[in-house]
């Protein structure tokens, strides 16, 4: 230990770090360019003591040099989004590799803090003011053509045309340091090598450390019937919770497949907590947790129910039924779904999002559980992702959910998406105005 001059004795003690090029190590033949790039990190006091007399020399890995190939860095600097890792090899060998790790930015220095901020988007025009700030980014085939390329208030000028387009501008906006997760047009696709085609063309695109492949989960679509949700009045005549199980279970295979091909995996479509352990089975590198429509769904369902105890008024039931169709708790032939049952349904609904008690009051108690599961996994690089927010209340309820000294230990698990819009709003504040207002007129008498 080391002691500065402070006044009070002890006050102030550091501990000594030295770094690597202290411990005067010859670079491997041929790597002396990437080894310079590690030279200053810094090794606390006892692990200098054990390296000192053992390491000869410092070199790198095979996946070291391939991710400088892939995102050349300046001489001296490593690229944004690695975790650097060293192991001591027999015959006096310590060699650096590069883990892919969003926590951190360029050489190897973490993010400013834990929790890792991600844009829900695919708009180059709004992605580019925040990517600075991005660790994640999320998009799906309706954020990529309605929001975006058949949008012509966001596709200005009709600049993009294609799906590869715009993924490619968004990987050159973001730059290495941050994930994309994107999703394949047809997970319904039989054929898991045309399945394996589309995916390969992202990674070319995007490299194998940024690409996240998101499968969603499927319930009751199949090959068969997914047709239904795009004729007529594009409903399903199955159940969501009456699906056969190799339906139910196909994008937990779709994921395990993916992944024995070296694919990470966002595993999307996470709705209620109970979905969690059994996605946790695919390995993924991020489950999700859901919102806003959740949370929507239950304030009106739960309207519904409290408008009928108070009335006992059948017709609550009824408009009841309707909601619950139209958000697809129902089939599509279920429109005499028997009245009471529906207020069953309804009841459970309730009962099981705790939407009457604290825990799930504030529509957050799918997050809750999913950092529990996260927190007693054997995954320990899987992050949740915190998505689909809307409103004057979600943004600053997961705000206080994560600062929970109840989850603290949890907050390096967590990415939070929205639409950069969203986030911009919770980046102000009324006196921003105010006292700009103030500044402003202050310097304007400047002479």
């Amino acid at each position: 230990m080391g002691t500065v001059n402070y006044r009070v004795e002890g006050s102030g003690q550091t501990t000594v770090k030295f770094s690597l090029k202290a411990l005067d190590a010859e670079p491997v033949r041929g790597q002396a360019e990437a080894v310079g790039r590690i030279e200053s990190m810094l090794i606390d006091q006892d692990a200098f003591a054990f390296l000192q007399t053992r390491v000869t020399h410092l070199g790198v890995t095979a996946r070291f040099e391939d991710v400088l190939k892939t995102f050349p860095t300046p001489a001296g600097h490593l690229p944004p989004g690695f975790r650097v890792d060293t192991e001591f090899k027999t015959g006096g060998l310590l060699e650096a590799d590069l883990v892919r790790d969003i926590s951190y930015g360029a050489d190897g220095e973490l993010r400013p803090t834990s929790l890792i901020f991600s844009a829900d988007s695919a708009n180059p025009y709004e992605v580019e003011p925040i990517a600075p700030l991005l660790g994640n980014l999320t998009c799906n085939p309706g954020i990529i053509y309605d929001l975006f390329i058949n949008n012509p208030k966001a596709n200005v000028g009709g600049k993009f045309t294609t799906r590869d387009e715009v993924m490619a501008e968004l990987g050159r906006i973001l730059g290495p340091g941050c994930d994309i997760s994107v999703e394949l047009n047809n997970p319904f696709e039989a054929d898991f090598n045309k399945l394996l085609e589309e995916a390969a063309l992202f990674k070319e695109m995007l490299s194998e450390y940024r690409v996240i492949i998101k499968v969603p989960h499927m319930g009751p679509v199949n090959a068969d019937n997914v047709h239904q949700l795009m004729e007529g009045d594009k409903r399903l005549d199955l159940a969501y919770d009456k699906p056969a199980t190799a339906d139910a279970f196909r994008s937990h295979q779709l994921a395990l497949m993916l992944r024995e091909h070296g694919y990470r995996i966002n595993y999307t479509l996470m709705f209620e907590p109970y979905q969690t352990a059994l996605a946790l089975q695919a390995k993924p590198a991020f489950i999700n947790s859901f919102i806003r429509h959740r949370a929507t769904q239950s304030g009106k369902i739960k309207g519904f129910l409290d408008a009928y105890d108070a009335s006992d008024d059948a017709a609550y039931l009824i408009d009841l039924r309707k909601y619950l169709l139209s958000t697809d708790y129902l089939a599509s032939g279920d429109t005499e779904h028997d009245l009471l049952d529906v207020r069953r349904i309804a009841r459970t609904i309730i009962a099981q999002r705790h939407f009457a008690d604290d825990f799930g009051s504030d529509g957050l108690d799918g997050v809750r559980s999913n950092l529990r599961w996260l927190r007693q996994s054997n995954l320990p690089d899987t992050r949740l992702i915190l998505c689909s927010m809307e409103g004057d209340h979600n943004y600053p309820d997961i705000d206080a959910l994560l600062s929970d000294p109840d989850y603290e230990d949890m907050i390096d698990r967590v990415v939070l998406t929205a639409e950069p819009g969203y986030l911009a709003r919770f980046a102000s504040a009324n006196q921003v105005v105010s006292y700009q207002r103030r500044f402003m007129n202050a310097a304007a008498t400047a002479k």
